[in-house]
């Protein structure tokens, strides 16, 4: 009797599906999907993980949660594959999946390097693409004495990194008693936890970065120089139509004061290729936005539209083009990605070694370890070449 979670989409789904393995221990012969929906290539593989999970448990009961088991709800209940529906909002309730309440438990060990810790979900805002607000609901911000909780515990199983997600983490705070902003837990956690090496943010959104984070940023060696940013785009009318709440001109002006506070600062960012009404002009603003930031973790997403939202009413890009447009994108963050762990070759890099015999910097460049290296030891390597896209 065992039970297996299936993980899709983002680092949040990633953090609760570690949280449902500890739930759901001792729950029987179970296979649980936890499933994303944020483009319609996720739900298409929400759909293959499904088949996939049925084929190896036939016998096993077979339960999907996740964005897709909101926005998909009637497609996915109709799959013979699968036996039932738990709502996203509830998946982390015990009651939800008829077991007992049990207090988490952090894994630790030599396969559990990093710990992503949930500090906020949903989403208030209204971005004209986007289905997660209907798969996750209002932002809902977790208690300071909450979160410290849930680090204690993974500190004490030895964790040597702490990640920090939400769908929208730089809302935090925003429902909660006097309104604070995520710098204030950023330091909480940093006082609470002296001897925590490494704190990170998952993607974050710009307009929201407030003045105390971004001071801890300029001189907290403990706070990762790595952010990713919510960009999605590079030209004005269409993060205009997408109702994002910056501009092109913000995000330059925003990445150049954190490269000024933190030289060496990587920077990641999400950019959608082919948005409704993108023409070739605005095409070549998003490639030229790469180069200008110099993005070297690119998560480049081909536009689909989702059910109900403004976007997909809106006149659409021909798929071709689509595809032809994200192959662009994605050798434009190759490129300035090559020169980046070029410029990495021969430097003292603080490393945090994976099980698997590889590791990520501090600015979370990827690296091979010299055999040998423990997993979860933070070594220090000076890279002579790059082997597969990897510093060695």
């Amino acid at each position: 009797m065992s039970v297996t979670v299936h993980s899709l989409g983002c680092r949040l789904n990633i953090s609760e599906s570690e949280e449902l393995r500890g739930m759901l221990r001792g729950a029987g012969d179970l296979v649980v999907v936890n499933s994303c929906a944020v483009t319609s290539e996720a739900v298409r593989q929400t759909r293959r993980a499904i088949r996939r999970a049925r084929r190896a448990n036939p016998d096993a009961r077979l339960l999907v949660t996740g964005c897709a088991a909101e926005v998909e709800r009637d497609m996915l209940a109709t799959m013979p594959e699968v036996d039932g529906l738990v709502p996203n909002g509830a998946k982390l309730d015990p009651r939800a999946w008829n077991v007992p309440a049990a207090p988490p438990v952090a894994r630790a060990g030599k396969r559990y390097t990093r710990a992503f810790v949930q500090v906020q979900n949903g989403c208030d805002h209204a971005c004209t693409f986007c289905v997660i607000p209907q798969g996750r609901g209002p932002s809902l911000s977790r208690a300071v004495p909450d979160v410290l909780a849930d680090i204690a515990r993974h500190a004490d199983a030895g964790i040597r990194e702490i990640v920090l997600t939400g769908v929208d983490l730089t809302s935090w705070g925003g429902d909660l008693e006097n309104a604070p902003r995520l710098g204030k837990l950023v330091g909480a956690i940093l006082k609470a936890f002296p001897a925590l090496e490494r704190l990170r943010l998952s993607s974050i959104d710009g307009a929201e970065i407030d003045r105390e984070l971004f001071d801890i940023l300029g001189f907290e060696p403990r706070l990762m120089p790595h952010l990713h940013l919510s960009l999605q785009s590079g030209d004005d009318m269409v993060l205009k139509r997408m109702k994002r709440r910056h501009s092109r001109a913000d995000a330059v002006e925003l990445v150049a004061r954190l490269r000024a506070a933190r030289p060496g600062i990587a920077i990641g960012a999400d950019i959608i290729a082919g948005f409704p009404t993108e023409d070739e002009t605005m095409h070549a603003n998003n490639l030229s936005i790469i180069r200008e930031l110099g993005i070297v973790h690119g998560h480049v997403f081909p536009y689909s539209p989702r059910p109900g939202t403004p976007a997909a009413r809106m006149p659409q890009v021909d798929p071709a083009t689509i595809k032809a447009r994200a192959r662009k994108l994605r050798e434009a963050v190759a490129s300035e990605r090559a020169k980046w762990l070029e410029y990495n070759v021969g430097q003292s890099l603080r490393v945090l070694a994976e099980a698997d015999g590889t590791g990520h910097a501090e600015d979370f460049a990827p690296v091979l370890c010299p055999p040998g290296t423990q997993p979860g030891a933070i070594v220090t390597i000076t890279p002579e070449r790059i082997v597969e896209g990897m510093l060695a």
